[in-house]
């Protein structure tokens, strides 16, 4: 039986449709990290109804990346240092056992598919100059395919289902652009490797330290705007 993927069920109803819409456009900063959120705004922008919106935002809600203060409203969340230190310590912790799990778990054929999709994203200009590197959200993020090919439904549901797109925020707005970039990618072949050899313990250490230092240099940028 297939595990469940929370990340990538198909806009079926409007209210999915502008959930979606919306939740790039939050982890893109296209609605700014921090700002409040005018529902008739919303609605006539988005042009549904204010009970659909309200549907979406619940949706956002859940995904950390709207949260709701009494006599406020909702909001943005804010990409704080606070919330980054948090949301990496769990994330350090959640995808170290993923990847350990991984290395269990993981099929011939996955990791065919996962060196293979690491060998499109060395193709990357971007890359290439070691200015950035943009991975898609899904199919096309490394860490992402790792999460799955833990087969652990538990920590899918929980990196994936609540924590995935709150990470991309951080990572789209400041972890892309970097002068870590080619050596984020070759951290990412190492893990591959390791979890390719069936070394659960060293796959683990590895994508510790990786989000370790993807931490430490979003932390920086986020200093330096502050």
């Amino acid at each position: 039986m297939p595990l469940n993927n929370p990340t990538r069920t198909a806009p079926v109803t409007t209210a999915d449709k502008i959930f979606e819409q919306m939740q790039h456009a939050i982890v893109e900063g296209k609605i700014p990290a921090g700002s409040k959120i005018s529902e008739p705004e919303l609605a006539k922008q988005y042009q549904v109804s204010r009970s659909t919106l309200r549907e979406a935002l619940n949706r956002l809600e859940k995904c950390h990346l709207v949260e709701r203060k009494a006599n406020i409203g909702s909001r943005v969340v804010d990409c704080t240092i606070q919330g980054l230190l948090e949301l990496y310590i769990t994330r350090e912790a959640l995808e170290g056992m993923a990847c350990r799990q991984a290395a269990l778990n993981i099929t011939n054929d996955e990791i065919v598919d996962m060196q293979a999709m690491l060998q499109r994203h060395s193709q990357s200009p971007a890359l290439q100059d070691g200015v950035s590197y943009y991975q898609e959200q899904g199919d096309l993020d490394f860490h992402y395919k790792v999460i799955l090919a833990s087969h652990n439904q538990q920590l899918i549901n929980l990196i994936c289902g609540q924590l995935y797109h709150l990470v991309r925020m951080y990572r789209c707005q400041f972890g892309m652009n970097s002068p870590r970039a080619t050596r984020a990618f070759d951290e990412h072949s190492h893990i591959i490797q390791a979890i390719a050899d069936r070394d659960g313990e060293l796959a683990e250490i590895l994508m510790r330290r990786h989000i370790a230092a993807s931490r430490i240099n979003i932390e920086s940028k986020i200093l330096k705007i502050k």
